[in-house]
């Protein structure tokens, strides 16, 4: 029996403590980072215009966010009405979202990320980061990537039908 809301796959194994150790990290570092960018940045050119700048990206997260999230919209909208999958505009919303959120976050780095995801000419290879890693994600434990010893479902037994 698993928790409410947990997979029968989340956590399992060194591979689960492994990510959880890796994330937990990155909410360490992500933020000491962010500081001292900032802190290098307002000694290069002041207190005030980094501060300026920190509300600049905010605020051009936020128009991004409303710009080409709608942009993503309608092309969803249009791809469900031609009757093709919109796989790669499900992408590019979920890219627009998340670059557009990392932007609105105060601190130089994440501003960074988030054009990376957001900006035209650097999405497509965003996306094609993206789709890697659901493709990795989704696909195997159904048979569509490496499959290790473990990785099935606990309930499930190996064996031979006799007739």
């Amino acid at each position: 029996m698993t928790r409410l809301g947990a997979t029968p796959y989340a956590g399992r194994g060194r591979r689960g403590r492994l990510v959880r150790r890796i994330v937990a990290l990155v909410f360490v570092l992500v933020p000491l980072l962010e500081v001292l960018t900032i802190v290098l940045v307002a000694r290069a050119i002041g207190g005030l215009p980094t501060f300026l700048l920190l509300v600049l990206t905010s605020v051009l997260g936020a128009w991004v966010i409303r710009r080409e999230g709608s942009r993503a919209w309608r092309a969803l909208r249009e791809a469900a009405r031609s009757g093709r999958m919109p796989a790669r505009e499900l992408a590019d919303g979920a890219l627009v979202l998340v670059g557009g959120l990392l932007l609105v976050l105060p601190g130089f780095l994440t501003d960074v990320l988030g054009l990376l995801a957001v900006l035209p000419w650097t999405r497509p290879l965003a996306r094609v980061w993206l789709e890697a890693l659901v493709a990795r994600r989704l696909l195997a434990p159904f048979g569509g990537g490496p499959r290790r010893p473990g990785d099935g479902p606990p309930d499930v037994v190996q064996g031979q039908i006799v007739d």
